[in-house]
């Protein structure tokens, strides 16, 4: 017995130990040079904001209550202990605390107001060193930070909201908007019937005497039910429309926003996802009757960028949760990282980790020229490009890092399945591949600007291999004669173009071992379509190195 005993004392062997304890900014030499890639002068100043999320986001207690909001699940109360109707939602309080240090650190609307060097990049920046510790509360804050530069549309909701939606500080609780320090906001576009095909809906907008709207009707998906307030869109008299729909009303009423279920999903389980219905439900109209789409659509594209940064963060804590098992366990006579095959493979994950940060951050930048046609070229082109791309290939990262933990990896305490469920969301919300490919086409056949921009910034490397590409992609786009075929190589398109983008980026900002291997295994061909594939002659040992989460 005293045998048995001392055999369950001991420390394991060859077990990695918990990947904590190191900076997810100061570690992320990939997310350091796209962040001085995009800042120039500012750089230092903004890298040196963005350590203390980054050293917060590699603590034990980060990584515990991540566990913690994902295993308790939000639980639905649709009325109090008397039977009166409340519509609440209750949350874990580990993930009020994962809310409060990120809307702290101004992963809302903070950028949109502040008068600090390149606010955006800062704030894409910061979002993948945090929000992959649990990427489900990560959505009301994408939300409440895409809410702002909609309500442009009206001057006197900007001025009303704005301010909440931008604070750092979070208040959670159901009070009147005027009552509160910090506001969350949510979006209501699909529907039963029709999905994506948001000019389907159903739900009625009737106007009343005071200006206000009231609703009747559902919404199919609708994440937090809990915010503050909800962008929905409505039939209106004149077409579908844009409305603002208060959780609770100026007098401290329960606005009729009833809850009639939490979805079970696959993944973002931490995050409660709802069916709501609308009977009588005040609202006011967000620009003007019939531009519904017109006035959300600055929405959905800051949540589209957010998609990206936000699979690019799944990337990146999966890739470092295989260097660091690679790193720690020994296998067949040595260290899993010197194994040749294994090599190959951490160095592919690693490039394509890479190459989503550096083109999430780009696109951040092109948020920050609102004024520089070219910027809001690149942007419109780019973010459907880089969601359909970077969020598609998410799936197939992260289960291949999980693969590198082997059974430690299948297991739910190694994070490694939280990250994989999670990991087809980007590529379903706000529009999944489809919509977003032939929203690029839609780019290619309408706004010939978007089509310069492109090329002008993946011909900005200076690299004959990648100017061969873009002769290829401009042939095909001209060589297509009906709508059918144009539909057909939509997803091509997208894919290489975002490849393309990629790779320049990666030229002009990253070592030599990797772009090279970026260029001849994504442009060139050079690889069999699984990680693990570059071909040899490549510097792996110095681009695993490199993207070790401990810099060491």
């Amino acid at each position: 017995m005293a045998d048995l005993m001392d055999n369950f004392a001991r420390t394991p062997s060859n077990q990695p130990p918990p990947l904590v304890g190191h900076n997810t900014v100061a570690g992320d030499a990939a997310l350091l040079d796209a962040v001085r890639a995009q800042t120039g002068d500012d750089a230092e100043r903004i890298i040196q904001s963005l350590l203390p999320i980054g050293e917060l986001a590699g603590t034990a207690e980060a990584r515990e209550h991540g566990m913690l909001a994902n295993s308790h699940e939000p639980i639905f109360r649709p009325v109090d202990r008397f039977g009166a109707r409340v519509d609440e939602v209750d949350f874990h309080p580990s993930w009020h605390w994962m809310l409060e240090q990120g809307v702290g650190f101004g992963l809302t609307g903070a950028p949109w107001v502040s008068s600090e060097p390149m606010p955006h990049v800062r704030r894409a920046a910061a979002y993948i060193a945090w929000s992959a510790i649990e990427p489900g509360h990560g959505c009301p804050m994408t939300m409440t930070y895409a809410a702002v530069p909609a309500l442009r549309a009206d001057a006197a909701l900007t001025a009303e909201l704005t301010p909440g939606l931008s604070s750092a500080t979070y208040d959670p609780g159901l009070r009147p908007i005027a009552d509160k320090r910090g506001l969350l906001a949510g979006m209501g576009m699909t529907e039963k019937q029709g999905g994506s095909d948001v000019r389907t809906n159903t739900t009625v907008a009737t106007p009343t005497a005071d200006g206000t709207y009231r609703l009747t009707g559902h919404k199919w998906f609708t994440s937090a039910p809990m915010n503050d307030i909800f962008l929905v869109l409505a039939q209106a008299p004149g077409g579908l429309s844009c409305f603002v729909v208060p959780r609770v009303l100026p007098d401290g009423s329960r606005n009729t926003l009833h809850i009639v279920r939490l979805k079970d999903k696959l993944g973002n389980r931490s995050n409660a996802s709802s069916e709501l219905e609308f009977t009588g439900t005040h609202a006011r109209r967000l620009g003007d009757e019939g531009a519904g789409v017109r006035t959300i659509i600055e929405m959905v594209a800051a949540t589209r960028l957010d998609c990206v940064l936000g699979s690019s963060a799944l990337m990146r804590r999966s890739l470092a949760e295989a260097i660091w098992h690679a790193e720690h366990r020994s296998a067949f006579g040595g260290l899993l990282v010197d194994k040749p095959a294994m090599r190959n493979v951490l160095a592919d994950l690693a490039i394509e980790s890479e190459a989503a940060t550096a083109l999430g951050l780009r696109l951040a930048r092109a948020v920050e020229a609102t004024d520089d046609p070219a910027q809001r070229a690149l942007r419109r082109i780019g973010l459907p490009l880089a969601k359909f791309w970077i969020c598609k290939r998410t799936s197939f990262h992260v289960a291949e890092a999980l693969e590198v933990l082997g059974g430690n990896g299948y297991v739910e305490d190694s994070g490694l399945p939280m990250l994989f469920r999670e990991s087809p969301l980007n590529s379903i919300w706000e529009g999944s591949g489809n919509v977003n490919a032939l929203d690029v086409l839609r780019v290619l056949q309408r706004q010939p600007e978007g089509v310069d921009a492109w090329r002008d910034e993946v011909e900005a490397a200076g690299v004959p291999e990648l100017h061969d590409a873009v002769t290829e992609v401009l042939k095909t786009i001209a060589n297509i004669e009906d709508p059918a075929g144009a539909e057909y190589v939509a997803r091509w398109l997208a894919s290489r173009m975002a490849v393309l983008l990629q790779a320049s980026l990666l030229v002009r900002q990253s070592p030599p071992e990797v772009s090279e291997a970026f260029l001849v295994s994504r442009v060139l061909g050079q690889h069999a379509g699984v990680f693990g594939t570059l071909p040899t002659g490549l510097d792996t040992a110095a681009i695993v190195t490199r993207a070790n989460p401990k810099g060491e």
